[in-house]
C-alpha cells in the first residue's frame, strides 16, 4: 500500500470543524519539494485562524500551522537548493528572502501549506537548513516566535549589550526575547500576570519580573534609575501599548507584535515625541534573518523553551493548553 498524506483539516471556522483526513500523497513539481514533517509548533496566530478570529478572512478548506520542522524526501525538476535527506525548517514568510517584503509573499499556515501533516508540498525557497544542535521540536519552535524576537531586537532593533528589554508576557516570542536579550549581554524585564510563570522566567535568565496587576511603569522606572528601557516585545497591544511607551528610554523603539487586548491601540503623542520614540510594526521576517538566528542557535546552544508536546492525534487538545496559555511553545509531534 503506497504511503499517505494525513493532515488535519479546518473546513470552517471553529475547532469542532477541524479533523484529521487522508488522501494520496503529492509529488513535488517544478521547483517543489515533499517534507516529511517530524513536529509542527503552534502559534497564537494558529489558534486565532482556526476559531475565526484572525482579523482577515481565510479561504477554506485549509491546513493550519505556519511552523515545521522535518525531512526533504523529495525533490522536483530544477531545484537545486536541496537534494533529499535534508533536515529542514519553515520560514513563515514564503518568498520573502531578504530586504524588503514582495508583494507576492505566501505566509504558511493559511492561506499556504499548513504543518499539521505528515508531509507538506512546497516551494524549494521556503525552507532553510534545521540548527544541527536542535532537535525537531525544539527547531519548529523557530520560524515564527523565534524570527520574530530575533527580527525584532536583533534585525531590526541592534541589540546590544547594556540596553534594557521590556517583555510581555511568557509565549513563545516572550521567552525568546529574554534569552535574546541574555545572549547579547542585555537585560530582561518581563510582565506577567501569573507568580509562578514569573519565577520561571527569572530562572531562565529574566533579570526582573513584574505582576502585570502592579504599577510595573513606575517599578520600571525605578529599576532603570529613570532611563527607561530601550527595546519593547510589545505582545498585549491595546491600552498596555500607551503603558509600554511611557517607560522608554530616550530614542528607544516598541516592536508591535501582538494583538492579545485587540487590534486597535491608543498611545500618547506627547511622549512619543519627547522620547523620539520608534514605533515598528513586526511581521515575523525574511529567510535571511532567520538563518542569521539558526546559526545563532547553533554557536550558542540555545534551547528553545518547549510548554509541552501532543502526539498527531492530539492536536484538539494542543490547541486547548495554546488557549489556556502555555510558558514557551505547544508542540505536536509528528
Amino acid at each position: 500500500m503506497s504511503e499517505l498524506l494525513r493532515q488535519w483539516q479546518l473546513t470552517a471556522p471553529g475547532l469542532e470543524h477541524l479533523s484529521c483526513i487522508e488522501s494520496p500523497l503529492p509529488q513535488p513539481g517544478p521547483g517543489q519539494v515533499l517534507v516529511r514533517v517530524d513536529a509542527a509548533a503552534l502559534n497564537y496566530r494558529d489558534l486565532m485562524v482556526t476559531t475565526g478570529s484572525y482579523g482577515r478572512g481565510m479561504p477554506h478548506p485549509l491546513v493550519p500551522a505556519s511552523d515545521f520542522a522535518g525531512t526533504v524526501v523529495a525533490v522536483g525538476a530544477g531545484v537545486r537548493r536541496w537534494q533529499g535527506g535534508e533536515r529542514v525548517i519553515s520560514t513563515f514568510v514564503g518568498g520573502w528572502i531578504d530586504g524588503q517584503a514582495p508583494a507576492d509573499v505566501t505566509i504558511l499556515g493559511a492561506p499556504g501549506p499548513g504543518g499539521l501533516a505528515s508531509h507538506v508540498l512546497l516551494d524549494a525557497q521556503w525552507l532553510v537548513a534545521a540548527p544541527a544542535s536542535a532537535s525537531p521540536v525544539q527547531a519548529s519552535a523557530l520560524p515564527c516566535a523565534g524570527l520574530t524576537a530575533w527580527f525584532a531586537l536583533v534585525e531590526q532593533g541592534g541589540l546590544r549589550a547594556g540596553q534594557t528589554v521590556l517583555v510581555h508576557g511568557t509565549g513563545g516570542v516572550a521567552l525568546f526575547g529574554v534569552q535574546l536579550a541574555r545572549l547579547h549581554g542585555a537585560q530582561a524585564i518581563v510582565v506577567s500576570g501569573s507568580a509562578d510563570k514569573r519565577e520561571r522566567a527569572l530562572a531562565l535568565g529574566a533579570h526582573h519580573a513584574l505582576a502585570r496587576d502592579s504599577d510595573w511603569p513606575a517599578e520600571i522606572r525605578r529599576l532603570t534609575g529613570g532611563h527607561g528601557v530601550d527595546q519593547v516585545l510589545e505582545t498585549v497591544g491595546g491600552a498596555n501599548v500607551a503603558r509600554s511607551m511611557a517607560v522608554l528610554a530616550q530614542g528607544g523603539r516598541l516592536s508591535m507584535i501582538g494583538v492579545l487586548d485587540g487590534g486597535e491601540f491608543t498611545a500618547s503623542t506627547y511622549d512619543t515625541l519627547l522620547q523620539r520614540a520608534v514605533v515598528q510594526g513586526i511581521s515575523v521576517g525574511h529567510r535571511r534573518a532567520l538563518e542569521d538566528l539558526i546559526r545563532a542557535v547553533d554557536l550558542n546552544r540555545l534551547q528553545p523553551v518547549i510548554a509541552a508536546e501532543y502526539g498527531f492525534e492530539e492536536v484538539p487538545a494542543a490547541f486547548a493548553h495554546l488557549a489556556r496559555g502555555a510558558f514557551g511553545k505547544v508542540v505536536v509531534r509528528m
